[in-house]
C-alpha cells in the first residue's frame, strides 16, 4: 500500500513538473512576477487586451479561466447572496475602533474566501465571485450634501487613514506569500461630489489642500497599509482625467509613494475621457492615454479598443504587456494558478460564512457604532414604563440597516424589533406615521402582514408563509430552496445605479438562487383577526400576482424599474383561513418584494402615529435617511434631494412635521437617526431630550438601539463628521477648497463637533504629561494623561489628541486629530493613555513655495478631550528646526 502511495505521489509529482516545463507560469518555484510574464508572453494582443477589461474571458489554450475583477465589501461581501452585513463604513468610522476595524475587515475576507471557493467549484467565475475587491473608500467626506459620504470614514484624513489602513490589512491577511484578497483605495483622489456632476466636473483644490486633505489616506495605505490596488475617479484633477492622470498616477503613486500594484478605473471613467471631458478624440486615444498614464485595469470596455491603438501608433504593445503582467501577477499572489492545498486561504470552508460569531461581531461594532448626541435623563429608558410608542418611517425598515453596497443578511433584527426585543415585557405599539420624504410614492408605508396572520398550512405550528424558490423567472422546474418566511418584505441589493450601461449583477435570496431572472412563490393561509374591510397590497420589482383563495386578485407580471405596487379591498371574517398564494419574479437589476395590509378602521398613518404617542409612557421617533434616497448617482429625486445628494441638510419635511407633532403631546420623545451622512436637527436638538444617532447599522442594528435605549450597553461612539446646523451657509458644492469645511477649516459653531458623543457614565481627565516641552522635526514626543470613569456605569471613552500651531499661518487648520484611543473603563477605574506623537507625520505641512512637505519650527499645543470642542487637558511644547 505504501510503495502504490509513493508511486502515486511520484507520478503527480512527475506530472506536476512536466506542467511546469510545458508552462512556466504554473512553476511555483518561480516568483509570480516571472510567471505572469512568461503567460503573457504566449498571449495574443487581442488576448492582452481583453484581459485588462473587468470582465476578463477565459484563454483556454493557456488554461487561464475567465475571471471578473468586480466586487464590492465596504461592509460586508456585497451583491453575492447571502452574507454578513457590518454598519456601512461611516458607522465603522464612529467606532474610533481601529482592532475592531481590522476584526471586521477579516471576516469580511474570510466569506468572500469561502464564497470564491465555492463559486469555482460551481464553475461560476462571474461578477461578484472573486477576490479583487473594490473597497475601502477613503475619499474625504468634506461636504455633507454628498450621497456617497456613507461609504467613507468621515471628514478626518488621520481617521480615515487609521480606519483604511486597519480595513486593507483585515482584508489582505497576513500571509507572507498569498494575498487573501485584493483591498482597492478608492477613488484616487480628489472625489466627493456632486455626483450628478461627476463625470464632467474638474477638481482644482489648492496643492496644500490636495497634500494636507485629500492625499494623505491614500498616501498611508499604500505605504502602510501595502494596499494591492488603487481605483481612479471619474472627475478630472487640474485638468487630466483622474483615471488617466500622469500627475496623480506616474508621479505621486509610483514615483513619491512607490507603488507597486495595480490601478483599475472607475466604471466607465475610460468613456469620459473621450466623451464627456473631451481630453481626447476617440475610444482609442482614451484607452491609450489611460495605459500610458498607469490605468492597468479597466471597469468596463474601451481597452477593446487598444489593438487598434497599437496600430494606429497611440500606445506600444510593450507598455501593454507591463499592464497585464502586472495584473497577472496580481492574480497570482491570490493563488488562482496554484493547487489549492499551497494557498491557507483556500482551505476556509463555506461555512464560515454567516458564522454565528460573524452575527456577534456584527452586533458588536453595531453597538460600538451608536452615537449619543444629546441627552437630558430619558435615557436609558425605565424599565417601569408601561407603553412604549415607536413611530417613524426607518423604524422597521430594513433598508435603514442596510445602507448601499451590501449582501443579504439572514436575519435582519430593525430597531422596532430591537426595541421589541428590549423592552422585555412592556408593551411597544408601532406606527409609521409618514413616509420618508414627501412626494415619494412609497410601497413601503403599508404595514407588512405580520407573521402572526399567516400560516404555511392548516395543520402548521410556524408561522408565515412556505417559500418555494426557483433558478428559472417562470417558476418552472423543482425548487432550489424551500422555507417559511415570517414575513414578505425583501429587499436585495440593488447593484450600481450608475446607468442603464451597467449590467447590475444583482444579490438574489442565495442558497443557489441565481443573481438575475429568479422567481418565488410563497402560499399558505391567511387568518384575519377581526371581521370587516382589509385593503391588502403588494409591490414588487419586478413582477407579482397574488390570490385568495383561488382567484387573481392583483396582477403586475411584468418589468419594472424599482419598486411597484397596488392594493385590493376585500370583506374577510375574524378567524377564518383563506387560502394566500403570492407569486413573484425578479428580470433583472432591481430586486424586492412586499405584502402588506391596512385593517379595519385603520386610522390614517399620521393620526395613527399622534394617538399611539398620546396613549405611551414614552415616544421613540425612529427617522432620518435611507440608501433609497441618500446614495450614488441615483436617477431619483425628491424635495431636499438631487441625483442621491443633498441639497437641504434638515430632516425631511414628511418627518419634521410628525416629530412637532408628538412633541406637542407632551410625552417624553426619544429621537433615534438612521442615515450616513448629517443632519441639522436643531428642532430635535432644543425641544427633544436625548438624541442617537445609529447610522446605517448593519443586520444587528436593531438589536443594538434597543439595547442602548434600554442601558443594556452604554453608547460609546463619536462623530465622525461635523454636524451643521440647518442655517449654515455651505461653501459651493463643487469647490473642493477645504477653507470653511470639516472641523479643521470650519470658523462656526456646529450643532454638534466632530468627536462628539455623550455616555450614561462621565468621565475625568488628569493633566496631560509630555515628556520634553521641546523635539526636533524629525523626533518623536510621548503625550499622556490619566483617565478616570467617574460615574456609576461602566462605559468607553473615546480619548482624542489633536494638536494646533500657535503662530497660525494663512492656510493652517484650526486644530488637527493626531492620535485617539477608545478605552473601556469600569465605574471608579483609572488608566493611563498615551500616544507617540512623530513631528514629520503628525506636524508636516505642505509647503508649496518648496513643493514639500515640512515641519515648521515653532510653538504648537497638544490637546486632550472627548470632542474636537470638549478639550480636557493641553500642554505647549516647541518644535525647533533641523539642520540642511
Amino acid at each position: 500500500m505504501f510503495r502504490t502511495l509513493a508511486l502515486c505521489a511520484a507520478i503527480a509529482l512527475s506530472s506536476v513538473g512536466q506542467a511546469a516545463e510545458a508552462q512556466p507560469w504554473r512553476d511555483t518555484a518561480a516568483s509570480f512576477e516571472s510567471r505572469a510574464a512568461a503567460l503573457v508572453a504566449q498571449m495574443t494582443l487581442e488576448e492582452k487586451a481583453a484581459q485588462m477589461q473587468n470582465a476578463a474571458p477565459a484563454i483556454e489554450r493557456l488554461g487561464v479561466p475567465a475571471y471578473d475583477w468586480w466586487n464590492e465589501g465596504l461592509h460586508g461581501v456585497a451583491r453575492a447572496g447571502q452574507a454578513t452585513v457590518f454598519p456601512q463604513a461611516i458607522g465603522l468610522a464612529a467606532t474610533f475602533d481601529v482592532p475592531l476595524v481590522r476584526q471586521v475587515a477579516t471576516t469580511i475576507s474570510d466569506e468572500a474566501r469561502a464564497k470564491h471557493h465555492q463559486f469555482v467549484r460551481e464553475g461560476s467565475h462571474g461578477r461578484y465571485q472573486g477576490l479583487t475587491y473594490w473597497s475601502p473608500n477613503i475619499n474625504i467626506f468634506r461636504d455633507p450634501r454628498w450621497g456617497r459620504g456613507q461609504e467613507t470614514y468621515g471628514e478626518d484624513p488621520y481617521l480615515t487613514a487609521r480606519m483604511g489602513v486597519a480595513f486593507v490589512h483585515g482584508l489582505q491577511g497576513d500571509d507572507p506569500v498569498y494575498r487573501k484578497l485584493d483591498a482597492t483605495a478608492k477613488h484616487l483622489a480628489v472625489h466627493s461630489g456632486p455626483e450628478a456632476d461627476r463625470h464632467h466636473f474638474d477638481a482644482r483644490p489648492s496643492k496644500r489642500d490636495l497634500h494636507d486633505t485629500y492625499l494623505p489616506a491614500f498616501e498611508a495605505l499604500v505605504k502602510e497599509g501595502q494596499v494591492d490596488a488603487v481605483m481612479g475617479a471619474y472627475n478630472r484633477v487640474y485638468g487630466e482625467s483622474a483615471s488617466a492622470s500622469r500627475f496623480l498616477l506616474r508621479e505621486v503613486l509610483r514615483r513619491d509613494w512607490g507603488f507597486k500594484g495595480y490601478v483599475v478605473s472607475d466604471c466607465w471613467a475610460i468613456v469620459d475621457i473621450w466623451k464627456h471631458h473631451r481630453i481626447v478624440p476617440s475610444r482609442e486615444a482614451a484607452a491609450a492615454l489611460a495605459v500610458k498614464n498607469g490605468t492597468e485595469l479597466e471597469c468596463g470596455q474601451e481597452y477593446a479598443t487598444l489593438p487598434a491603438a497599437v496600430r494606429q501608433g497611440l500606445i506600444t504593445e510593450a507598455e501593454i504587456d507591463d499592464a497585464v503582467t502586472r495584473l497577472f501577477t496580481a492574480r497570482m499572489r491570490l493563488g488562482m494558478f496554484d493547487p489549492a492545498e499551497r494557498v491557507r486561504w483556500a482551505r476556509i470552508p463555506a461555512s464560515v460564512n454567516q458564522a454565528p460569531a460573524h452575527d456577534a461581531l456584527a452586533l458588536k461594532a453595531a453597538q460600538e457604532s451608536l452615537v449619543l448626541l444629546k441627552n437630558e435623563g430619558v435615557l436609558p429608558l425605565s424599565r417601569d414604563l408601561k407603553r412604549i410608542a415607536v413611530v417613524g418611517p426607518t423604524a422597521d425598515d430594513t433598508m435603514a440597516l442596510l445602507g448601499n453596497y451590501f449582501g443579504t443578511p439572514a436575519a435582519p433584527v430593525t430597531v422596532l424589533q430591537g426595541i421589541r426585543d428590549a423592552a422585555k415585557g412592556i408593551e411597544v405599539r408601532y406606527a409609521r406615521g409618514v413616509d420618508l420624504v414627501e412626494g415619494r410614492d412609497d410601497p413601503n408605508a403599508t404595514p407588512l402582514i405580520e407573521a402572526a396572520y399567516l400560516r404555511p398550512s392548516a395543520d402548521s405550528p410556524e408561522r408565515g408563509l412556505r417559500g418555494e424558490y426557483f433558478r428559472t423567472a417562470d417558476l418552472s422546474g423543482t425548487p432550489a430552496l424551500v422555507r417559511t418566511d415570517a414575513q414578505i418584505g425583501f429587499r436585495w441589493d440593488r447593484g450600481s445605479p450608475t446607468d442603464n450601461l451597467l449590467a447590475r449583477g444583482e444579490a438574489a435570496p442565495g442558497q443557489g438562487i441565481p443573481s438575475d431572472g429568479f422567481s418565488i412563490r410563497w402560499s399558505g393561509e391567511l387568518v384575519p383577526p377581526v371581521s370587516g374591510r382589509y385593503r391588502i397590497e403588494a409591490a414588487a420589482d419586478d413582477g407579482y400576482r397574488l390570490y385568495i383563495d383561488g382567484k387573481r386578485v392583483l396582477d403586475r407580471w411584468g418589468d419594472s424599474d424599482r419598486l411597484q405596487g397596488d392594493g385590493v379591498e376585500l370583506d374577510l371574517q375574524a378567524g377564518r383561513a383563506y387560502a394566500l398564494r403570492l407569486e413573484y419574479f425578479d428580470a433583472e437589476r432591481d430586486a424586492g418584494v412586499r405584502l402588506g395590509w391596512r385593517m379595519p378602521g385603520a386610522k390614517p398613518p399620521f393620526e395613527e402615529a399622534v394617538d399611539a404617542a398620546r396613549e405611551a409612557d414614552v415616544v421613540v421617533f425612529v427617522g432620518g435617511l435611507t440608501g433609497d434616497v441618500e446614495g450614488e448617482e441615483m436617477k431619483v429625486n425628491y424635495p431636499g434631494f438631487a441625483g442621491g445628494d443633498r441639497t437641504d441638510l434638515r430632516l425631511p419635511a414628511p418627518q419634521r412635521a410628525l416629530l412637532e407633532a408628538l412633541h406637542a403631546t407632551g410625552k417624553p420623545v426619544v429621537m433615534v437617526l438612521t442615515g450616513g451622512s448629517a443632519l441639522a436637527v436643531d428642532w430635535a436638538d432644543t425641544n427633544v431630550p436625548a438624541i442617537l444617532m445609529s447610522w446605517y447599522p448593519g443586520q444587528r442594528g436593531g438589536t443594538a438601539v434597543g439595547q442602548a435605549l434600554f442601558g443594556d450597553v452604554n453608547p460609546g461612539g463619536r462623530l465622525p463628521v461635523t454636524f451643521y446646523k440647518a442655517g449654515q451657509t455651505m461653501p459651493a458644492f463643487d469647490d473642493y477648497t477645504m477653507e470653511g469645511r470639516t472641523y479643521r477649516y470650519f470658523r462656526g459653531a456646529p450643532l454638534y463637533p466632530f468627536g462628539h458623543g455623550l455616555s450614561y457614565t462621565r468621565f475625568d481627565y488628569g493633566t496631560l504629561q509630555l515628556d520634553s516641552a521641546r523635539i526636533g522635526d524629525d523626533g518623536t514626543l510621548k503625550v499622556q494623561v490619566e483617565i478616570t470613569n467617574a460615574g456609576k456605569r461602566p462605559g468607553d471613552e473615546v480619548v482624542q489628541l489633536y494638536v494646533r500651531r500657535m503662530q497660525a499661518q494663512p492656510g493652517d487648520a484650526q486644530q488637527e486629530l493626531r492620535g485617539f484611543q477608545r478605552v473601556h473603563l469600569a465605574p471608579g477605574e483609572r488608566r493611563t493613555v498615551a500616544f507617540d506623537l512623530q513631528a514629520k507625520d503628525a506636524l508636516r505641512q505642505y509647503d508649496e513655495v518648496r513643493a514639500a512637505y515640512a515641519v515648521p519650527a515653532g510653538s504648537y499645543e497638544a490637546r486632550v478631550g472627548s470632542s474636537s470642542t470638549d478639550i480636557r487637558a493641553t500642554s505647549r511644547f516647541t518644535v525647533e528646526a533641523g539642520r540642511d
